[in-house]
């Protein structure tokens, strides 16, 4: 898996370990730099962690990297097809990164912490043990250390 070494990888991963989820480690890393107060940031991203909710669907980080990616480049008018085009072929082009980089070629969490489906709503207690046997740390450095590459490209 690609390594990031900057400043909003490392902040995102210190959320995580502070105990946000993966979604609101990603959002927070980067709330500042698009105009979000970390209440909002943390409110609008935490039913993303676990895959939506522990369901393992797709990967929180990735959920909380497009928040990012439409909070910063996101349209506004329903009948602009060019500007949705855009966003779609942004958003689809940062799925493939993440998928090319993080050794599992996915976006979804069942299958990135090799589980089989929805877990119960409980969230698991953050022991050594749990960092231990899942890679959601360095998922979540990766997608804020991606956003970065993402966003100086459309600058």
């Amino acid at each position: 898996m690609k390594q990031f070494n900057n400043e909003k990888a490392r902040l995102a991963g210190e959320y995580f370990m502070q105990g946000y989820n993966c979604s609101q480690a990603v959002v927070a890393a980067w709330a500042e730099d698009v105009g979000l107060d970390m209440q909002t940031a943390m409110r609008i991203s935490c039913g993303f962690g676990g895959g939506i909710g522990r369901l393992r669907e797709v990967c929180g980080t990735v959920s909380g990297a497009v928040m990012i990616l439409n909070w910063k480049y996101g349209y506004t008018d329903g009948s602009d097809r060019q500007a949705k085009g855009e966003m779609y072929k942004l958003i689809q082009a940062f799925a493939a990164r993440f998928k090319e980089e993080n050794g599992f070629d996915s976006i979804v969490c069942k299958e990135l912490l090799g589980l089989k489906g929805a877990s119960e709503p409980t969230p698991a207690a953050r022991t050594d043990e749990y960092y231990k046997k899942r890679p959601c740390k360095e998922l979540i450095e990766l997608s804020a250390g991606l956003l970065g590459e993402f966003i100086e490209v459309q600058q």
